[in-house]
């Protein structure tokens, strides 16, 4: 489908089709810590190597969060964080991709992308 051409509809139909193919999705980071335990005489934490565990992390309103992610789910956990980035870049894209169709339907021209006070 030619973008010059594009109607909100078609930005619609284009956005939720895209979005859905990202399925799953996250926000945040997914990271490896390493801690100490509880034991008083841990081999682990006495070499310095201490436990690794994943979590993920990120924002919730003005919240920060942290939850624990077990080590057989690790790996499918970052890759929908890799997706939700995706899908914000592709938000960025249909914001654009919308006001231009928007212009388009109004006959507003060729003004998308002009500096204020040039004309």
């Amino acid at each position: 489908m030619k973008r010059k051409n594009e109607k909100t509809e078609d930005v619609k139909r284009w956005f939720l089709r895209e979005a859905e193919r990202l399925w799953p999705l996250a926000l945040g980071s997914v990271s490896l810590r390493r801690g100490r335990c509880m034991r008083e005489h841990c081999s682990a934490c006495a070499s310095g190597e201490g436990h690794a565990s994943w979590a993920l992390s990120g924002r919730q309103g003005r919240q920060r969060f942290s939850v624990y992610v077990p080590q057989a789910v690790a790996p499918e956990v970052q890759q929908a964080v890799e997706q939700g980035r995706q899908l914000q870049e592709l938000m960025r894209e249909a914001g654009q991709r919308y006001l231009a169709s928007l212009k388009r339907a109004r006959g507003l021209g060729r003004e998308f992308g002009r500096k204020a006070g040039k004309r």
